[in-house]
């Protein structure tokens, strides 16, 4: 396995969460962790104006780039 430090501050900067007391915000492995757990995507795949909505579901992700032509 690498040994690789954290890139949090790095990650910061491309984070598009409007989820303000998240403590998971630029920890991208703990937050695919996280979401995944409950069968959802991150604030990052998802276009800013679904992310808003927080639904993070699989099934939204798939519904709005469908609707897109992806």
């Amino acid at each position: 396995m690498f040994d690789r430090p954290c890139t949090r501050d790095r990650n910061l900067e491309n984070c598009t969460c409007t989820y303000e007391p998240c403590a998971r915000k630029g920890m991208c492995c703990e937050c695919i962790q996280y979401h995944w757990q409950s069968k959802e995507l991150p604030a990052c795949l998802f276009p800013s104006e679904v992310e808003k909505t927080f639904d993070r579901s699989l099934s939204t992700f798939i519904r709005v780039w469908r609707e897109r032509g992806y």
